[in-house]
């Protein structure tokens, strides 16, 4: 029953806050119209179609994440149990923000939309500035030493390419 909470709850919040900051406001921005000395461009637009798709597979794999591994939700409000450190999580910390940051990149360049680079720089100077001052202080006072030796060995920001086991305990 408590993984049907975690998957409700992180439904609610998929569609709150990655799909506000990267569905709604870039609407809004934009209105999705072709615009812009890229937009007549297919590679351009192929490229920016590409990453909304791969952006949108690695944000539904880090949730399915926080579900199954983590027995919680992403939100603040409803954190996992355990410190999620498979799947995707084994190559960066945050693949949540950069898929919704390569879903705000694609649709710049999907639609033309230069005006798109310039936002998903604003969230990621954003999403930089909460993981810095909230999330990092608030997971390492939930998991100590384990979120410690998880930092050590997996990059923030940058994936790591190479498969290696974060140290901790074992959950795939």
């Amino acid at each position: 029953m408590r993984k049907v909470g975690a998957a409700v709850g992180s439904l609610i919040f998929l569609i709150v806050a990655p799909g506000f900051v990267g569905g709604v406001v870039p609407w809004w921005l934009t209105r999705w119209r072709l615009r812009g000395p890229l937009a007549p461009w297919l590679p351009f637009r192929a490229l920016g179609a590409l990453l909304i798709i791969c952006g949108t597979a690695v944000l539904l794999h880090a949730f399915v994440r926080f579900v199954t591994e983590g027995i919680g939700t992403p939100a603040p409000v409803a954190p996992p149990k355990h410190l999620v450190i498979g799947g995707l999580y084994r190559h960066v910390r945050n693949p949540m923000y950069l898929a919704v940051l390569a879903i705000i990149v694609g649709q710049a360049f999907a639609f033309g939309q230069l005006k798109l680079l310039f936002y998903a720089g604003a969230v990621f100077a954003l999403f930089a500035a909460f993981v810095h001052g909230y999330e990092e202080p608030a997971l390492r006072r939930r998991f100590g030493p384990e979120y410690d030796l998880y930092c050590r060995d997996v990059p923030a920001w940058w994936p790591r390419l190479r498969l290696r086991r974060p140290r901790g305990p074992s959950r795939t």
